[in-house]
């Protein structure tokens, strides 16, 4: 039994060091690190279209740093025609509507207390909600 264990192992052995010899060590193809040659920097060239500052002309960047990012996000761009017309028939915004908010007269839905009270809610992973009918 002892002689089957090893003639056992050693087939077993044999088999996975089998599975190596996909080829010998000298026919594997590899890059050729003398061929490899070295890339020249790349270099911004320089911008014809920029002047130098007139002497007391105002500076370019003048504005905020919030005003200037803005800009850079969301240049200004033109408006369509469609747009144009929509804010002209629109007219213009009321100074006071802020203040005329809550003023009696101001014709206002009341909701009632369900949608009070959904707003209000605490958040919840939503596991003990039910639907009614």
């Amino acid at each position: 039994m002892h002689m089957m264990t090893r003639i056992t192992l050693a087939l077993g052995a044999t088999a996975m060091l089998s599975a190596c010899s996909g080829g010998l060590i000298s026919s594997r193809e590899r890059p050729d690190e003398f061929a490899v040659q070295r890339q020249a920097p790349l270099v911004v060239p320089p911008d014809f279209e920029l002047v130098p500052p007139a002497p007391g002309a105002p500076r370019p960047a003048e504005g905020t740093a919030a005003q200037q990012a803005l800009e850079a996000l969301f240049p200004p761009q033109e408006r369509s025609a469609v747009e144009t017309s929509a804010l002209d028939l629109m007219g213009e915004p009321e100074t006071s509507i802020r203040s005329t908010v809550g003023d009696p007269n101001t014709y206002t839905v009341d909701k009632g207390t369900t949608t009070r009270t959904i707003l209000v809610a605490p958040e919840g992973d939503g596991q003990a909600a039910r639907a009614t009918i």
